[in-house]
């Protein structure tokens, strides 16, 4: 999620019960709510470094715990100062345990909002660094932001109005989640209707079935046999405005095939008709790993990409002096909230190129379009 909802998060969690711990503790909720997102100075690294640690132990069970005693200890800390500066002994003041528990549960409640959206978050970092994610949520939902100014607007009166405030934005908030989950999964329950008879059958891979997705797989692709393929898995990803439109994306052994669904398409809700070809406005995106992506896939920051892609897809180029150019794309962030038949730029972040010299050597990488 944005730090903007996480800010208004923060400050909701203040208005309930936990709120009246003493003075700190909207500040340690409104910092914890944030905090996890302190990974951003591995940008310093660069984009490498970004793709390696973000969302990585600052989003763990490490982070949890750790987070919370700094905001705590930062918290503590302003307080005794700026009380030496002026007199706030009428206040009654959280003590130091209130405030972990505090910037604990906003840390937690962050690392919580981020795992329902598609980018995901790495869980058990740095015990396990595998990604999860629900796919439920929009990297910034303008609903859940309505939701919350609202309640922060329409609720300055007394105690009792704020807590009451915050009760309903939280029913609102959870009935919001709720209606993207039932959606997600009616969404990956009508994909079949998209991609029509060219759709292949499973593969016996073991993928992502569940609830919670987690990404990267435990062994690289197996090419399939010639003139075969096989569905890999199936995956819905939420778009902006709509919690009914999504776009669908069939993951197949040797390719992407991209669809937009709009559950409220009355051709959903009754029998298909032979006259529907869905199917036919397909977006296919080529996946094929020859022994050029194989050698790509071993360097360093093709190591590192291919640990953050939850979809990457593989072109490969050879030229004439046997030089060879592979380009990794995360499908995941192929237009997610753009129609298909608009045309878009690649992010940075999320393509990578890779040029293997003729004998086999990584001879140049770069993150970029």
């Amino acid at each position: 999620m944005d730090n903007l909802t996480h800010t208004l998060f923060g400050l909701t969690l203040a208005r309930t019960p936990l709120g009246r711990a003493g003075r700190g503790t909207t500040t340690a909720l409104v910092i914890a709510s944030n905090a996890p997102d302190l990974d951003i100075v591995s940008n310093l690294a660069g984009p490498g470094g970004y793709l390696t640690w973000h969302r990585g132990p600052t989003h763990g069970p490490l982070g949890v715990i750790g987070l919370g005693l700094l905001t705590a200890a930062v918290v503590w800390a302003g307080r005794q100062y700026f009380d030496s500066q002026r007199d706030h002994q009428q206040d009654r003041h959280a003590s130091f345990g209130m405030l972990v528990v505090a910037g604990s549960i906003g840390v937690l409640m962050h690392v919580l909002m981020d795992l329902p959206t598609p980018y995901g978050t790495r869980l058990l970092s740095p015990l396990d660094w595998h990604w999860y994610s629900t796919d439920w949520m929009p990297i910034i939902d303008v609903y859940l932001l309505v939701v919350l100014a609202a309640g922060l607007m329409f609720g300055r009166g007394s105690p009792a109005a704020k807590r009451r405030n915050a009760a309903i934005v939280l029913v609102l908030m959870m009935a919001n989640y709720g209606l993207r989950g039932v959606a997600h999964h009616q969404a990956l329950a009508d994909a079949p209707r998209l991609f029509g008879p060219l759709l292949p059958p499973p593969c016996d891979s073991g993928a992502n079935t569940g609830i919670i997705a987690s990404w990267p797989p435990a062994t690289p692709p197996t090419p399939p046999e010639a003139g075969k393929r096989c569905l890999v898995e199936m995956v819905a990803m939420p778009t902006f405005f709509s919690p009914f439109t999504w776009r669908v994306i069939a993951h197949l052994s040797n390719a992407f095939e991209l669809q937009d669904l709009d559950l409220l398409d009355p051709r959903f809700r009754r029998p298909p008709r032979e006259s529907e070809v869905m199917w036919r406005t397909t977006l296919r995106v080529p996946n094929v790993w020859t022994p050029a992506v194989f050698t790509a896939a071993s360097s360093p920051l093709g190591q590192t990409f291919l640990g953050f892609a939850r979809l990457p897809a593989a072109r490969s180029f050879v030229e004439p002096t046997g030089a060879a150019t592979v380009r990794w794309s995360d499908v995941r962030f192929a237009a997610t909230f753009v129609p298909l038949d608009q045309p878009t730029r690649n992010n940075t972040l999320f393509t990578l190129r890779v040029r293997v010299a003729p004998d086999g050597r990584v001879v140049q990488e770069q993150l970029g379009p």
